[in-house]
């Protein structure tokens, strides 16, 4: 059962009116078609260029290593919770500077 070349074409079923209106579109735009770089100043350019490296930075390095650093923070205030409630303890920090710093280095040190 093979169909021949004229059989798979499909006729437009409706007025020759409609017809002649999509015969008549034009083929190409009417308006010279530059691409949109063209338009666009070097300062322009420079400054997207910009805000992707600043969004790279912020994604790759700002971000985790703030999450890195309250984690480790979240996780030892949570664990002095815990051991307060379940052991008569008491967890004080002594150095609340020297804490701080050795978070913001192990936070750091894996960048």
């Amino acid at each position: 059962m093979s169909l021949s070349n004229s059989a798979s074409f499909i006729e437009p079923t409706g007025s020759s009116s409609e017809a002649d209106e999509i015969d008549s579109l034009p083929s190409s735009a009417t308006e010279s078609s530059l691409d949109d770089d063209e338009y666009i100043s070097d300062a322009e350019r420079e400054w997207r260029e910009s805000l992707q490296q600043m969004e790279l930075l912020l994604t790759m390095l700002i971000v985790p290593y703030i999450g890195k650093y309250f984690g480790k923070k979240c996780a030892f205030w949570s664990w002095a919770k815990f051991m307060e409630w379940k052991y008569p303890v008491e967890v004080v920090v002594t150095s609340p500077k020297l804490f701080k710093a050795t978070t913001a280095i192990e936070a750091a040190a894996p960048l």
